[in-house]
C-alpha cells in the first residue's frame, strides 16, 4: 500500500499509523468554511416563519455578514429559540414590525397562508424592498403576490430545493442551502435589478441559483417532489391496511421500504397546502402515473415477461441518470463509489484526506452496509477534475474505488 495517506490507510486497514509517517504527512486541518460577505447594501433582512427553512436562512445570513435579521413566527417559543440559536438578531412583535426598514423580506411560511401574510405586510414595506417566498408552489402564488406587492415592493418568487426529515427551528442548519439548488421564478414584470441582488445574496449563502417560469416550475416539481410524496403516503397507507390483518408487516419493512416512504413523514399541513395549490399539475401527473400502473398491472395479469423486463430496464436506465450530467436542476455531478470496511472513522477519514488535498465533496450517500463486513459509499463532486483527483488519492491509499 502506498504510504502517501497513512491516516486514511490506517482507518481502512485497522493497522496503527507509524509515528514517523504520521508526522511526515501531517498537514494543517482544513480551515472552517469561510462565509462570503453579502453586498453591503443588504444589511437588514426580515424572515417571517422560523421553521426549518426560515431558521436555516437566518443562520446562513448571519454567517455571511448580515447585521440585522428580524424574525417573526406565530409561536413565541419558536422566536425565542431562533434568537438563542442565532438565526435572528431581533424578535419582532408582529409581521409589520419585522419588515419595516428591511432591505429583503423572506416569507418562509406554508403556501396556504402566503397570500394573507403578503396582504398584511404590504402597507408597511418600503418601495425598494425585495420580497421573496420559499414556497414549493409558484404559479398561483407568484400571480397573487405580484398583484399584492405591485407598486409597494419588488417581489421575486423563490423555492430552495433543500430540506430535512426534521422540521422546526430545532432542525435549522446554517449550511442547509450550501450547494443546494435555489430556484427563482421571475416573470416579465420582475424588477431585474432586484432579481440580480437576490441572486447575489443567495449565491453568497452557497446556493446554486437557477431561474424557471413559475408554471414550468410547478410541473417539474410536481413530478419530482409532489407526486412522489403522494405515492409515499399511499404506500404507507396500503401497508397500514395490510398490517391490520398481518401484524408483522411493518416490523418486516426493510430499508428499501423506509427509503421509499421516508418523505411521507413530512409536515401534513405544509403538504396539504402544496397539493391543493398545485392541483392542476399534480392531477395531470397522477393521471399519467395511473396509466403506467394500469399498463404494468396488465403485463402481470397476462404474464407478459418480456413487457415487464422492458419496462423495468427502461426505468433502470432512466434512474441511472439521476442526477443527469447534462440536464436537470443540478449542474453536472461527477461521482465515485468507494467500498469501505465496517470500522469507526471511515467516513471521517475519507473526508479528511480529500479535504487536505483541497477537494470538496458536495454529496455523500451510504449506499449499502453490512454490519461487521462493510459497504459502499457514493461521493459526489462538481467537476471531473475533482473526481479524478479524488480517485487517484483514494487508489493511492489502497482503497477500492470506481467512477460512475
Amino acid at each position: 500500500m502506498n504510504g502517501n495517506h497513512p491516516i486514511i490507510a490506517s482507518v481502512f486497514t485497522g493497522k496503527p499509523v507509524k509515528d514517523e509517517d504520521h508526522h511526515s504527512q501531517e498537514t494543517p486541518a482544513p480551515n472552517p468554511r469561510t462565509a462570503t460577505k453579502v453586498p453591503l447594501s443588504i444589511s437588514r433582512v426580515a424572515i417571517l416563519g422560523l421553521g426549518l427553512i426560515g431558521g436555516s436562512l437566518g443562520l446562513a445570513l448571519g454567517r455571511c455578514g448580515v447585521q440585522e435579521i428580524a424574525g417573526y413566527d406565530r409561536h413565541p417559543e419558536t422566536m425565542t429559540a431562533a434568537l438563542e440559536s442565532g438565526a435572528i438578531t431581533r424578535v419582532a412583535t408582529d409581521p409589520a414590525a419585522a419588515v419595516q426598514g428591511a432591505g429583503v423580506v423572506i416569507l418562509a411560511v406554508p403556501v396556504g397562508v402566503l397570500g394573507r401574510l403578503a396582504g398584511d405586510i404590504a402597507p408597511f414595506l418600503d418601495p425598494g424592498t425585495i420580497v421573496t417566498d420559499t414556497g414549493s408552489v409558484k404559479g398561483a402564488v407568484v400571480r397573487e403576490l405580484e398583484k399584492i406587492f405591485r407598486g409597494r415592493a419588488r417581489y421575486i418568487g423563490g423555492h430552495p430545493m433543500a430540506g430535512s426529515e426534521r422540521a422546526g427551528i430545532s432542525a435549522a442548519d446554517g449550511y442547509l442551502l450550501e450547494n443546494a439548488v435555489y430556484i427563482l421564478t421571475p416573470t416579465p414584470s420582475t424588477d431585474r435589478e432586484a432579481q440580480q441582488d437576490l441572486t447575489n445574496l443567495l449565491q453568497a449563502l452557497g446556493s446554486r441559483v437557477i431561474t424557471l417560469d413559475p408554471d414550468e416550475h410547478d410541473l417539474i416539481v410536481a413530478g419530482i417532489s409532489h407526486l412522489p410524496h403522494l405515492l409515499a403516503v399511499s404506500l404507507v397507507g396500503a401497508s397500514g391496511e395490510l398490517a391490520r390483518e398481518h401484524p408483522l408487516t411493518l416490523m418486516l419493512a426493510a430499508g428499501g421500504f423506509r427509503d421509499t416512504t421516508r418523505i411521507a413523514g413530512g409536515d401534513p399541513v405544509i403538504w396539504r397546502d402544496i397539493f391543493l395549490h398545485n392541483q392542476q399539475a399534480i392531477l395531470a401527473l397522477l393521471n399519467s402515473w395511473r396509466d403506467r400502473i394500469d399498463a404494468l398491472a396488465g403485463m402481470i395479469r397476462r404474464g407478459d415477461a418480456q413487457g415487464l423486463e422492458t419496462a423495468l430496464s427502461q426505468a433502470r436506465a432512466l434512474r441511472s441518470q439521476v442526477p443527469a450530467r447534462q440536464k436537470g436542476l443540478l449542474p453536472a455531478l461527477y461521482e465515485l463509489v468507494v467500498t469501505v470496511p465496517d470500522r469507526p472513522g471511515v467516513i471521517a477519514a475519507l473526508a479528511t484526506s480529500l479535504g487536505n488535498a483541497g477537494i470538496n465533496i458536495i454529496d455523500i450517500e451510504i449506499l449499502r452496509v453490512r454490519e461487521g463486513e462493510g459497504g459502499s459509499i457514493r461521493l459526489g463532486f462538481t467537476t471531473a477534475a475533482a473526481a479524478t483527483r479524488a480517485l487517484e488519492i483514494l487508489k493511492d491509499s489502497g482503497i477500492n474505488v470506481r467512477m460512475l
